[in-house]
């Protein structure tokens, strides 16, 4: 085995007859880090610990030729890329062929030509240091990548545990003011989610109600009552019957809601698609299809997607639950009742689509009892 400086590109000869091993040694020495095996066997062995750059192959060796060393070469992951020239004394068309069709890059036939070798084995040589080097580059921009995605990832989740605890810390003070539980809030997230999984079989809304915009109605629900943090005690706890003035002043808790979610979309500094929703729903709920409704009297598809299944989900639950100045409804008349507003109170498209699953909505309210 020859050896020579570590500093420059490896070039192994595999060769089984000693002076073309020592030939091409003399020839490359000064600018390759030369190594000579004077086998197949030992050939493929140092092309695997040596890594080198290129491999001089001859052909006519015992044991094991250099058409099989090439395909063992091949087939070995850890020298598959090595580019191989086949230096040989077979100089029938057919050989060269053969060679090339097993994965070598170049085919030399001896009697030798020194600078025709010279010029070859340079040009792979400068190819096989240049696709490293490439390959490098490569992997460093795919680790970087992967680093910046992971970055972004880890960002989008903090983001997102930050919206949560944001929208629970408010929907918390909003209950210590109207003696709703957090039952309450799974109720209405699921029954809205599950309304517009069921609008979505209607051809109509395939393409509005996705996957990623259902999410957002069942982040954003939450916050569909979060105005009521303005309203004073005396009007949102009242036991009886609000009177006309009490009544206007409970509307608000609309606008209110929609200004608390504006200014905290304001404070981010960026369109939130959630933030978006969620002041849809804040402010539209209580919009009525018929144009009957508060803060603006919106009608029909004027009234946001949104809200307009908010107004289903949160009527059904204050329906079934008791509070303060009512008691509460049996499924099968909330059920009525919400019926009985398709097409004035209520969207007959979504009216429609409760009808369909009231079982599974009810199942949703046993589920999340007081």
């Amino acid at each position: 085995m020859f050896d020579f400086s570590s500093s420059k590109p490896t070039v192994l000869i595999i060769d089984d007859t000693p002076e073309n091993l020592t030939l091409m040694y003399q020839l490359l020495k000064d600018d390759y880090k030369v190594k000579g095996a004077n086998g197949g066997e030992r050939g493929l062995t140092l092309a695997e610990t040596a890594n080198p750059d290129l491999i001089l192959l001859d052909i006519m060796m015992p044991e094991i030729d250099g058409y099989q060393v090439c395909q063992q070469l091949k087939s070995n992951p850890a020298t598959s890329d090595i580019p191989i020239i086949f230096l040989t004394a077979k100089a029938e068309r057919v050989d060269e062929h053969k060679g090339l069709k097993l994965g070598a890059v170049d085919y030399i036939t001896k009697p030798i030509n020194p600078e025709v070798v010279k010029a070859r084995v340079k040009t792979h040589v400068s190819l096989k240091v240049a696709s490293d080097i490439l390959k490098d580059k490569n992997q460093v921009l795919e680790q970087e990548v992967e680093r910046r995605t992971n970055e972004a990832l880890r960002q989008k989740e903090e983001l997102h545990a930050i919206q949560d605890v944001s929208i629970y810390a408010m929907i918390s003070l909003a209950e210590t003011r109207d003696n709703e539980t957090g039952n309450h809030i799974k109720r209405t997230q699921a029954y809205i989610k599950r309304l517009a999984e069921q609008l979505r079989q209607n051809s109509r809304y395939v393409s509005e109600l996705t996957d990623d915009f259902i999410a957002l109605l069942y982040k954003s629900a939450p916050l569909h009552d979060i105005g009521k943090i303005g309203i004073p005690d005396n009007i949102l706890q009242k036991e009886g019957s609000l009177t006309d003035d009490e009544f206007r002043v409970m509307k608000t808790h609309t606008t209110i809601g929609y200004e608390a979610i504006k200014n905290a979309e304001k404070v981010c500094g960026q369109p939130m698609k959630f933030l978006t929703v969620a002041k849809e729903i804040a402010y539209s709920h209580h919009e009525r299809w018929d144009g009957e409704g508060y803060p603006l009297g919106l009608a029909g598809e004027q009234i946001p997607l949104s809200a307009r299944l908010m107004a289903i989900a949160d009527v059904y639950d204050a329906l079934i639950s008791k509070r303060v100045y009512k008691p509460a409804f049996s499924h099968s008349d909330a059920v009525n009742i919400i019926v009985s507003g398709k097409g004035t109170q209520f969207d007959p498209t979504i009216i429609d689509a409760f009808a369909e699953i009231t079982d599974e909505l009810d199942a949703i309210a046993q589920e999340y009892t007081n």
